[in-house]
C-alpha cells in the first residue's frame, strides 16, 4: 500500500531515470553526428541540463504550475518547500515534483539540440534553451498539467507526447529550418550527400539508455507508487517501443532494400514518444499497433525533411515532433474510455487533435520567432563556414573527441572537403 514516504521514493527514482536519460540523449546525438562535432553535441547537452535546472527552478515552475489563469500560471517563483500550488499533488513534497518536473523540462530543451547539431553556435542556442524552459515550455505545459484551459477540455497527455515530445519537436524544426542545413548535405541538383554516423555503437547504446528511462518517463507520470497502475504503463511503453524498432527496420528494408540501424534506432524512439500520452488508457495489444505506425511514421517522416531540404543529423524532428503529435491523436482512437474505437465518438479525438496542434503549433510559432532573432544579431547563429569544414571541436573548443587518431579522420566520417564542395558548386 502506497504512502507518501514510499510514493516519495518512487517519483525520484523515476525522475533520476528520465535524469539519466540525458546521458542517452548525449550518446545518441554524438554518436549519429560526425567524430569531428562530438565535443561540441556533448558540451551543448550537459549545457542544457545545467541551464535548465536553474532556470526552470526559478522561473518556469511557476509559470507551470503555479496559480493563475487558463493560459499561464503567475506564483511560485524561486518556490520554497512550505509553497502551496494547487495543480501540485499533495501525496509527495513540492520539492520532489519540482524536481521530477525539472528533469522533464530540460529533456524538451535537449530535443532541439540534435537538430541544429553541428553548425549552430553555442551561445545562440543556450539564449534559445533560456527561452524554452522559461517560457514555451513551461506555457503548454500550464495548458495541460498545470491546470489550463486544454486541461479543462478533457485534454489528455498523460508523460508528455506533446508537452515535451512535440513542443521539443516544434522548437527543433523551428531551428533546423532557421540555421539551414549542412555545408555539403545538399548538392545543386538537390540531391542528398549522405554524413553518416561515426559511432553507431555509441547511437545504440544511447537508445537503450533512453529505452531505459522511458520507464521512468512514463512510469513515475503515475505520481504514486501503485503498482496496479504502473505496472501497464511500463508493459505498452516497453511493447510500443519494441514494436516501433522492428517497423521501422522492416520499412526501411522494403523501401531501400538495406537494413538501416539508424532508422531502426530511431523507429524505437518513435515508439516510446508514441505511447506517452496514452500509456494510462491504452492496452497492450493496440500499444504495438501505436509503436509500429510510429515506426513506419519516423521513416517518412526522415525521407519527407530530406525532400524539403531540412537537415536533422539525427531525426529528431520526425522522431519527436511527427510522433508526439501522432501519439497524441492515437490516444483519441485507442483510449479504453472514450476512443473512437472503442464506441467514445469523436469528442476525444477532436480534443486531441485541437491540443496537440496548439501546442506543436505554438512551439514551432514561438521558436521560429527566437530563432529569427537570434538570427539578426551580430554572429547570426551559424558558426563560421572555416569552423564548420574543420569540425568544432579542434575549431572552438580546441580538442578532439579520439585524440591521436589524426586529426581528420576517414572522409566518410567528415563528410565533404573543400574541393569536393567546390566541385559541386560548378556542377
Amino acid at each position: 500500500m502506497s504512502s507518501p514516504v514510499i510514493d516519495s521514493i518512487w517519483v525520484l527514482f523515476c525522475a533520476f531515470l528520465v535524469f539519466f536519460m540525458h546521458a542517452g540523449f548525449a550518446l545518441v546525438e554524438s554518436g549519429f553526428c560526425r567524430r569531428k562535432n562530438a565535443v561540441m553535441v556533448l558540451l551543448k547537452n550537459v549545457s542544457v541540463v545545467a541551464l535548465s535546472s536553474i532556470l526552470f527552478y526559478a522561473v518556469g515552475f511557476g509559470l507551470m504550475f503555479g496559480d493563475g489563469n487558463g493560459v499561464i500560471g503567475m506564483a511560485g517563483f524561486w518556490p520554497s518547500p512550505d509553497v502551496t500550488m494547487s495543480a501540485a499533488p499533495e501525496n509527495v513534497p513540492l520539492y520532489v515534483f519540482l524536481f521530477f518536473q525539472l528533469v522533464f523540462a530540460a529533456t524538451a530543451a535537449t530535443i532541439v539540440s540534435g537538430a541544429v547539431a553541428e553548425r549552430a553556435r553555442l551561445i545562440p542556442f543556450m539564449v534559445f534553451t533560456a527561452v524554452a524552459v522559461t517560457i514555451v515550455y513551461p506555457m503548454v505545459g500550464h495548458w495541460v498539467w498545470g491546470g489550463g484551459w486544454l486541461s479543462a477540455r478533457g485534454f489528455h497527455d498523460f508523460a508528455g507526447s506533446t508537452v515535451v515530445h512535440a513542443v521539443g519537436g516544434g522548437m527543433a524544426l523551428a531551428g533546423a529550418t532557421i540555421v539551414g542545413p549542412r555545408h555539403g548535405k545538399y548538392r545543386p541538383d538537390g540531391s542528398v550527400r549522405p554524413m553518416p554516423a561515426h559511432n553507431f555503437p555509441l547511437a545504440a547504446l544511447g537508445v537503450l539508455v533512453l529505452w531505459l528511462g522511458w520507464f521512468g518517463f512514463n512510469g513515475g507520470s503515475t505520481l504514486a507508487a501503485d503498482p496496479t497502475a504502473i505496472g501497464p504503463v511500463i508493459l505498452v511503453t516497453n511493447l510500443s517501443a519494441a514494436a516501433g524498432f522492428i517497423a521501422a527496420l522492416v520499412h526501411v528494408r522494403l523501401r531501400t532494400g538495406l537494413l538501416d540501424l539508424s532508422m531502426g534506432l530511431n523507429g524505437a524512439l518513435a515508439g516510446l514518444v508514441s505511447i506517452t500520452a496514452g500509456c494510462d488508457v491504452i492496452g497492450p495489444g493496440e500499444s504495438m499497433l501505436v509503436g509500429l505506425l510510429g515506426g513506419i511514421l519516423v521513416v517518412e517522416g526522415v525521407f519527407f525533411l530530406e525532400r524539403r531540404k531540412i537537415d536533422d543529423p539525427v531525426g529528431a524532428i520526425p522522431v519527436h515532433l511527427g510522433c508526439g503529435v501522432f501519439g497524441t491523436i492515437a490516444v483519441g482512437f485507442f483510449a479504453a474510455e472514450g476512443g473512437l474505437l472503442h464506441g467514445g465518438g469523436v469528442e476525444l479525438l477532436g480534443t486531441q487533435v485541437l491540443g496537440t496542434v496548439a501546442g506543436a503549433g505554438f512551439a514551432l510559432l514561438s521558436g521560429a520567432a527566437v530563432w529569427g532573432a537570434l538570427k539578426l544579431l551580430p554572429g547570426g547563429v551559424r558558426v563560421d563556414p572555416e569552423h564548420e569544414m574543420e569540425g568544432l571541436d579542434l575549431a572552438e573548443c580546441g580538442v578532439e573527441a579520439y585524440a591521436g587518431e589524426g586529426p581528420g579522420g576517414p572522409p566518410s566520417t567528415l563528410g565533404p572537403s573543400a574541393a569536393q564542395l567546390e566541385h559541386a558548386a560548378a556542377e
